[in-house]
């Protein structure tokens, strides 16, 4: 008789435990829904926004490059910064609605943005690298003959540097007053600017000698990205002007290293300043017995046969006489410095072959002259 009881107990118990077991079911999940089910829909939303700002991004970029197709700009510098800043968008929105404990939280939203920051540095500087290739490309088939052309990239380069180094300055002061030590530290700084800004000027007086000399450079502008220039008698083209120093690449493609205060402080021929035209010279020693107008019509002739000619000057003259020869000088020009050497090797080339075949006597010779007679010491 005991047995049918503890079944009929136990039967009337089991409803009962379901029903406390699904209460805890639904609570649980009421709770799981609101700790978790917004942050989960943010992460959901933050992929999908990558996803589809990432595209347009591409899209854009493709449009902007079918549209400008003669230039060509790496437009793929964006994306990563492009993409960070994008990424940063949603999480601190995602921190707000996780678990988290306060101190913990903090600091997840100091390092986001420090983050930011940094982000943003990194997407504008590469935005100005941007602008600076895309000024280069559309000048770089004018560089060479247009004086403003060159002048125009060497302006952009320089202010691009120097933007750099405003935004780095601006990003490291913006990080380090993010933090409250660093503020006060500031604050105090601020309130002995005279006497700490006397010890900085002295203790770094070169390197801030030589940052004004760059801005002066990019203000005066005494060279310019591709000028022909001569120092330490070297000859040589602009290639790179920093804040610091200047790259010139020699005849022979070897690189000069010029600190910036050189074009400051110390004399230096540009070839390149406002012209490129130059004239050059070739000189020859001769006999008395040549006859310049010859040589002039021949010279003529030599300069009127090559395209390296820009037809403006070619002049033959008689420069200097000694007891032995006499001393001519051509004169010719040419549009820039590479064409008036290709020039004169020409002509000093075309000229002896020509002196040397229609007149050799012309060439310099020793004359001596001896008096017939008895040796001395015999009669």
């Amino acid at each position: 008789m005991q047995k049918p009881r503890s079944i009929m107990f136990g039967a009337s118990l089991l409803p009962d435990y379901c029903c406390i077991r699904m209460e805890t079911i639904v609570r649980y999940w009421n709770n799981l829904q609101g700790i978790y089910l917004i942050p989960v829909v943010i992460f959901l939303s933050t992929i999908v926004f990558y996803i589809v700002a990432n595209s347009l991004f591409k899209i854009v970029i493709k449009i902007i490059r079918s549209s400008i197709r003669e230039i060509y700009v790496h437009y793929e510098l964006m994306v990563w910064p492009f993409r960070l800043l994008v990424s940063l968008i949603a999480l601190p929105l995602l921190l707000h609605y996780l678990p988290l404990t306060p101190d913990t939280r903090d600091l997840f939203n100091h390092s986001l943005l420090i983050i930011a920051i940094i982000g943003a540095t990194w997407f504008i500087m590469r935005l100005f690298l941007l602008f600076e290739q895309f000024i280069l490309q559309h000048y770089a088939s004018k560089v060479r003959e247009n004086e403003s052309a060159r002048k125009i990239a060497t302006h952009v380069s320089l202010a691009r540097k120097i933007l750099n180094v405003i935004l780095v300055l601006v990003a490291i002061s913006g990080v380090l007053m993010t933090f409250d030590t660093v503020r006060q530290v500031g604050l105090s700084i601020l309130a002995s600017a005279g006497i700490a800004g006397v010890i900085l000027g002295f203790a770094a007086q070169k390197s801030l000698t030589t940052l004004i000399a760059g801005i002066q450079i990019a203000i005066t502008q005494p060279i310019s990205i591709d000028d022909v220039v001569v120092l330490e008698n070297e000859w040589g083209r602009i290639e790179e002007i920093s804040l610091t120093y200047v790259v010139v690449q020699l005849w022979d493609q070897r690189r000069l290293i010029v600190p910036i205060t050189w074009f400051i402080d110390r004399p230096f021929q540009n070839w390149t300043r406002t012209s490129s035209e130059l004239l050059g010279t070739v000189f020859f020693y001769l006999d008395y017995a040549m006859q310049p107008e010859t040589l002039r019509n021949e010279l003529q002739r030599i300069v009127s046969s090559t395209p390296l000619w820009d037809r403006r000057v070619v002049k033959m003259q008689v420069s200097n006489i000694t007891e032995r020869s006499v001393e001519l000088r051509a004169l010719v020009s040419a549009v820039n410095s590479s064409d008036l050497w290709e020039l004169r090797c020409f002509v000093r080339e075309q000229l002896i072959e020509f002196i040397k075949s229609k007149y050799p006597g012309w060439l310099p010779k020793v004359t001596m002259d001896m008096e017939q007679g008895k040796l001395p010491g015999k009669e």
